[in-house]
């Protein structure tokens, strides 16, 4: 047993631990240590959520008119949408997002995605977290990229709530990972003292693993201790909630309390309604409801952190305009993206709606893409975390920004 198959043996290199293993390794090689107050963290809706009920075109007779069982009614009706600008309204089951709305740090970015026509979820997922759209090949992910080229890089710059590294954070580049639920920081093999000053031993030298070994270390036990501290104040005596707003609650603790966590990224799943999607009640208002607790949590849970995070929730694709045989949707193409933020320009739609009519619909039945979803992240990318054109193009390769969606 060599030396990397007995890290794996400890436990470090689990799933379960909160360092994360990477394609490329399970610690950040460091640099000289330095910080900044920009926060990005991104959340992915995985399966598709449907953009149509998140941002509800109210005013148009065709949007009732292709889904006589599942349209949000108008607002002021019984469970009607929550009015945004006259035009378009809000999920009523996204209610706690209205308040950032009305204090304008929440922006939606109607039919915005991948301009690749793909709707397969893994293709569609996969491009969008390479930031290459129609290109397989690609090796990493943007936010991967994105963390190699930004300064004073430390074992815990990166951090993914989940138990395994998403594609939008792999590559050369390694990041921390915070477990979902409860068992965020369970203890491994390696936390037992007489582990830990075996293994300590085992790596005191100077070689390339020695010193990742060290620095996971490092990164592990920054992590847990802001984990205590956070379980310690928010506790009170009692377990904390299950689901997306107790997950989201305990990373804005974290990035409150360190600020060398910068980049965060999670994903949730549940989104992709065939059946049964309903309206202002039912499956689909269900997820939408715990997604609004849990970014109003993350957002009051930032607390001043707030003022310099970006928010980003995006989906892989949309729902096609008509609703199907079973009270549901199908794949489609445009979506809508929402970003949040103290930076953000929000109490706004942004993009070019085109509307709802047949000859204005991506093949005659879709949302059509008139905003890349690049096209909104760049200029977070250089406004918000402050990085050049030269930068940005290693972030983003391939790509030539038309178009520029200022949120920030």
């Amino acid at each position: 047993m060599n030396r990397r198959e007995l890290l794996a043996h400890a436990g470090i290199l689990s799933a379960s631990t909160l360092v994360a293993i990477g394609t490329h390794g399970w610690a950040v090689r460091t640099n000289a240590q330095t910080t900044t107050t920009k926060r990005l963290i991104v959340i992915f809706l995985r399966g598709a959520v449907d953009g149509l009920s998140v941002v509800v075109p109210y005013q148009e007779a065709i949007y009732y008119n292709a889904r006589p069982k599942i349209a949000i009614p108008q607002p002021g009706k019984d469970g009607g949408a929550l009015d945004l600008d006259g035009q378009f309204g809000l999920h009523p089951a996204l209610s706690d997002l209205l308040p950032l709305w009305q204090q304008k740090s929440l922006a939606f970015i109607p039919a915005s995605g991948s301009p690749d026509a793909s709707r397969s979820h893994f293709d569609a997922q996969d491009y969008m977290e390479s930031g290459t759209p129609g290109v397989k090949k690609t090796p990493d992910g943007w936010m991967n990229r994105l963390l190699a080229v930004m300064s004073g890089h430390n074992p815990i710059q990166a951090v993914n709530v989940g138990a395994t590294t998403p594609r939008i954070l792999s590559g050369r580049m390694a990041v921390a990972s915070i477990a979902l639920g409860r068992g965020a920081a369970n203890a491994i093999p390696l936390d037992r003292p007489q582990v830990a000053a075996a293994f300590d031993k085992l790596y005191d030298r100077n070689d390339t693993l020695s010193q990742t070994y060290r620095e996971g270390r490092t990164a592990r036990k920054a992590l847990l201790q802001d984990l205590d501290a956070e379980t310690k104040m928010a506790n009170n005596g009692a377990p904390l909630p299950n689901g997306f707003a107790s997950d989201a609650r305990r990373l804005a603790n974290v990035m409150l309390r360190d600020p060398k966590v910068e980049l965060a990224f999670m994903a949730l799943g549940g989104w992709d309604t065939h059946v049964n999607q309903g309206s202002s009640q039912g499956q689909l208002a269900r997820n939408l409801n715990q997604l609004g607790k849990g970014l109003a949590a993350l957002q009051s849970g930032l607390g001043a952190a707030y003022a310099n995070t970006t928010i980003v929730v995006l989906s892989e694709f949309g729902r096609t305009v008509h609703e199907n045989g079973n009270g549901g949707t199908d794949h489609g193409h445009g979506n809508v993206m929402w970003v949040l933020g103290g930076n953000v320009k929000g109490g706004k739609l942004y993009g070019q709606w085109e509307g709802l009519a047949g000859d204005r619909l991506y093949q005659g039945r879709d949302v059509p893409i008139t905003t890349d979803f690049r096209a909104v992240i760049s200029p977070i990318l250089t406004r918000h975390m402050g990085l050049n054109q030269t930068k940005l193009a290693q972030v983003f390769p391939g790509y030539t920004p038309g178009q520029s969606v200022s949120v920030v």
